[in-house]
Formats: C-alpha cells, structure tokens, sequence
C-alpha cells in the first residue's frame, strides 16, 4: 500500500537504535527525505526499574527530562518551523502500554509515558488549528536488541506475555508500520490518539 510518504521531510529522534532506527530505513524505502536525530546515553530503562520507595531524584529527573522535556522541546522547534512555513504535517511520539497499566519496578518509567500520552492530546488540541496532527503509539514489549536482553528470562517474559492475548511480544517492523500509518495521509482523521501495538495487553 502506498502510505504517499515519497518526497515528504521527517525528522526521527532516537534514531541511533530500536524503533528509531527501523523507523528511519523505513521512511527512507517509502521515499521520504529523513533527518536522523541520535546521542549516546544508558539506556533509561535500567536506570529507572526501581520500586516506588526507592526512587530517586536523579532517575526521575533523567526519566522526565528525556521521555517529556526533549520531546516537548523537539516539538516546539519543529511545530514552530511548520507553522512559520503555513504546511500541514504529523507528529508521532512513542509512548508505551506502560502508560496505562502500573507496572511492578516501573514507576518513573510508567509516570513518564502517563504524561506522554497527555501531551500528545493537548498537542493534537493546540497544533490541529495549524493542520498539524500529533498522536502516539503504545507498544507493548519490542524484540529490539534491548527488548530481547531485558526479557530473555523466561519466567519474567512468561509473566508479561500470560497478559496478551497474541501470546507474543512486538518485533520492531509492527511499530514501524503504524509509525507510517499515522505520518501517512491514510491517517488524515486520527489525531490526538494514543494507539496500542500492544497484541491486546490494554484489553484486558
């Protein structure tokens, strides 16, 4: 299916790895001219799998700075850039299940990407007058190389996948793809959505 991407600009943050990463080479096969955006950092989700009382000011702080300031900050720019030019665009943040379902040892993590999927809305309300729509995708586990070490214990991977009824995790190319979907015009009625890939988890 044509997604009519060829020729459009895109630019994609945490391009280094993962979801940014396929995100990009995909833009790139539809035809789209991409703007990859990357920095070396630890990787967050090990840095804020601590219980509620023992979270500290420091991973909150990073957890919040990077899942809701950068993007807040990012989207500012670009928005702003759009606007100054008068063209309509799309805006997709990647969010998680983890914003909708509390999730033991998670809590900054779970709290940040809560406060993603409100920012998505209020970006779908403020930016829709400018023809730019904002919505959020929300997967569930992904098999990106971080995925597959941080859920290669059975036990703790049996736990996660007991609660989706696909029986499965995410690999990286069903987030690409509705990644797509939602830059796509196919997509011209969706904004300020929060759309799971998630194989049912938020369901139940």
């Amino acid at each position: 299916m044509d997604l009519g991407l060829a020729g459009r600009r895109a630019l994609v943050t945490g391009a280094g790895k993962g979801i940014g990463r396929s995100t990009v080479l995909a833009l790139r096969a539809a035809g789209a001219q991409v703007v990859a955006v990357s920095r070396t950092r630890e990787d967050l989700d090990n840095l804020v799998r601590e219980p509620f009382l023992e979270v500290t000011k420091e991973a909150f702080d990073m957890s919040f700075n990077v899942n809701l300031r950068a993007v807040i900050q990012v989207s500012q720019i670009v928005a702003r850039g759009m606007i100054a030019r008068g063209v309509p665009g799309a805006i997709v943040n990647v969010s998680s299940q983890a914003s909708q379902r509390a999730l033991i040892d998670h809590t900054v993590y779970c709290s940040t990407k809560g406060a993603l999927d409100m920012l998505t809305k209020m970006m779908a309300l403020e930016l829709g007058p400018h023809k730019i729509r904002v919505n959020a995708v929300n997967p569930t586990v992904v098999m990106t190389p971080m995925g597959r070490t941080n859920w290669s214990d059975p036990h703790k991977a049996k736990a996660m996948l007991d609660r989706i009824p696909l029986g499965r995790f995410a690999e990286v190319e069903n987030v690409v793809d509705t990644i797509l979907f939602l830059l796509s015009n196919r997509s011209s009625m969706t904004t300020g959505s929060t759309l799971p890939v998630d194989g049912g988890f938020l369901a139940i």
